[in-house]
């Protein structure tokens, strides 16, 4: 069976693009599409489906390199928007109003090829991530973790997925692999979590990397931009506009606080487009 897909990336957050409307690849393809060596190579997997309510242009899904499927992905999102604009021929500017696991994202295609996708509102209670704690808070001390000595400290946020952000003085030696790792799969996290390691630079302007649940740490991660902003915020840290470097490059954070939906932007590209049989 001939498989067609866009391989695109954010920052080097790599993905292919499908339409799934025929056909949905099982977890076990999908993770040997995903092997750098010997398939297609990818972090995640964008299946894209005819919309399944009038007031969207089309559906979403989402599945990491792992094979299993997660709620959101703000990179994969804005290629998304990218694919559809350059499918249906759409003149530049262009919005789409897109469905996905996590929600309604509305999305604002330039034609420079960046692509402006909203990520819902910042949601900090321990139970939409799920994380299992006695109540919420700004910040969690967390003990016992496996693989980690002593105490971490977090804070946790869902962007339409689960995030737990680090505080860290310098990123370039944060321990990324190994805590990520340990925080991925601590029990508290029931879903797992992807886990953001920040540094603050000043108000408006971040250095972060992250760990993504079911990936490992990527060259850059669009939700994880938003929840370090998000908790960036609520910890007095950053202002309402805020350029987050990621290892691949640059994101731009919108987010005016509160009860407020939180702006992701950033450049898309197609590398190449293919088939290969299934």
């Amino acid at each position: 069976m001939r498989f067609p897909f866009a391989k695109m990336h954010g920052l080097g957050n790599d993905f292919i693009v499908f339409d799934a409307s025929g056909h949905l690849p099982d977890a076990a393809v999908l993770r040997r599409l995903a092997d750098r060596h010997t398939g297609i190579g990818f972090d995640q997997a964008l299946a894209v489906f005819p919309a399944r309510r009038p007031d969207t242009d089309l559906f979403y899904r989402i599945f990491n390199a792992d094979g299993g499927e997660v709620e959101q992905c703000g990179n994969g999102a804005r290629c998304v928007a990218a694919h559809a604009a350059n499918r249906r021929g759409a003149p530049l500017p262009a919005e789409l109003t897109m469905d996905s696991p996590s929600g309604i994202v509305r999305a604002r295609v330039a034609a420079d090829g960046s692509v402006a996708v909203t990520m819902g509102v910042p949601n900090f209670a321990p139970s939409a991530l799920p994380f299992t704690v006695p109540h919420e808070a700004l910040r969690y001390t967390l003990g016992g973790v496996d693989g980690i000595a002593g105490t971490v400290e977090i804070s946790a946020v869902s962007i339409g997925n689960p995030h737990a952000v680090l505080v860290v003085d310098d990123v370039t030696s944060a321990p990324v692999a190994s805590v990520g790792a340990a925080l991925e799969y601590d029990r508290r996290f029931p879903n797992r979590t992807n886990v953001g390691f920040m540094q603050v630079i000043d108000a408006s302007h971040i250095r972060l990397r992250v760990h993504e649940r079911g990936v490992g740490e990527t060259l850059a991660c669009g939700t994880g931009a938003c929840a370090a902003v998000a908790v960036g915020r609520r910890l007095g840290l950053l202002g309402p506009s805020v350029a987050v470097d990621l290892p691949g490059g640059r994101l731009n954070i919108e987010w005016a606080g509160d009860g407020q939906p939180i702006w992701l932007t950033g450049p898309t590209e197609t590398a190449f487009e293919g088939h290969t049989e299934l």
